[in-house]
């Protein structure tokens, strides 16, 4: 593979990072009523119900899952390599999956997580990317990779400035892969269960839908507050077996992508991509079709996992995989305008060999 560096975009790195609330969002609401009204009589692409976390919530609470940079903030650190070389397809399928692909796979490419009160999505988008291509590379689909050693661990330069909960940029969590690694760790349910190093240690909760027992509403915990970042730690639970050393996993390499037809290769190579792109406040009230942004202003950045594309009716669409849990859009999943830069999704994309 052949790669040419460029100059990582780091103007000005400080410590406001990308959807921290300012001082009006705390007294102001959306009208998601009029949101909805709207999105569901215009005839566009996706359908769109008033979320249930955020009905009477200000805008500030619907910043705190949001927690990336986008390139077109100052904050933003590019990947200092890109791929430039990819096999060359005569002809790119209509639509392609990930999960698909490689089914043996499925177990972990399917796995939809849930980062609970904690701007944590770069950590997610980023670790769970990775943990697709490691099973795509080796054929583990048991072994589930750990958010909160990412984020918890990979904070400061060696790690695009991130700052756990407070934000941070898959750029910088695929650095930390290649030279730090990433342990084990599962769900919240596999906390003190001796399965995996470090699972997450952030309750599980409903995003944006009404809880069905035995899960609660994200607003119910922490008092509604997002959570402080996990300690970094360099031990495993006491009951796992493995030392944390050894447990450690790398990356080869980490690179960004240019254009979608270098996307599309790259997703029928190697596996997921890890993606951002602008929250909008109709987005909030996706419930299912191909997004588009139709109505409200921006909230901040979000990062998730990439996982294929289609066409819908005609609307060409990626698949995305969210980490608000299966409760929230298509089975924790959501489609996205393909082919346009819809809210920024073609412009941050970064990924590695595992």
């Amino acid at each position: 593979e052949k790669m040419f560096k460029t100059i990582a975009v780091a103007a000005t790195i400080g410590t406001a990072l990308a959807a921290k609330p300012d001082a009006a969002d705390h007294t102001t609401y959306t009208d998601f009523d009029a949101i909805v009204k709207h999105v569901n009589s215009v005839g566009t692409t996706w359908s769109a119900a008033v979320p249930h976390r955020f009905a009477n919530t200000t805008v500030a609470h619907q910043k705190m899952g949001l927690g990336t940079i986008m390139p077109h903030e100052d904050e933003y650190v590019a990947p200092e390599v890109f791929r430039t070389e990819f096999i060359d397809y005569e002809a790119i399928p209509e639509s392609f999956d990930v999960r698909e692909n490689w089914p043996e796979c499925a177990p972990i490419t399917g796995h939809v997580r849930d980062q609970s009160n904690c701007g944590s999505c770069w950590a997610f988008g980023s670790t769970e990317a990775f943990n697709d291509r490691y099973c795509i590379k080796t054929g583990d689909a048991t072994t589930l990779f750990s958010p909160e050693d990412t984020v918890s661990c990979c904070s400061g330069p060696k790690c695009a400035m991130s700052m756990g909960c407070n934000g941070g940029q898959p750029s910088g969590a695929w650095s930390w892969f290649t030279h730090t690694g990433v342990v084990s760790g599962g769900d919240f349910a596999d906390d003190n269960t001796g399965k995996t190093c470090r699972p997450y240690t952030l309750e599980s909760c409903a995003h944006h839908v009404a809880p069905v027992p035995p899960m609660v509403a994200c607003t119910d915990l922490n008092g509604g507050n997002e959570y402080r970042t996990p300690k970094c730690t360099s031990t495993c639970e006491d009951n796992y077996d493995i030392s944390f050393s050894k447990d450690k996993h790398f990356a080869s390499s980490s690179y960004g992508i240019r254009g979608v037809e270098n996307m599309q290769k790259e997703l029928m190579e190697k596996g997921t991509l890890s993606v951002a792109f602008t929250v909008y406040e109709d987005f909030e009230a996706y419930t299912g079709g191909v997004y588009q942004h139709t109505t409200g202003k921006a909230l901040g950045g979000h990062a998730i996992k990439m996982i294929g594309w289609g066409v819908d009716n005609g609307t060409p669409y990626w698949i995305c995989t969210n980490s608000w849990n299966d409760s929230w859009g298509e089975q924790g999943t959501f489609r996205i305008l393909r082919g346009q830069n819809e809210c920024g999704i073609e412009g941050s994309v970064v990924a590695g060999d595992a």
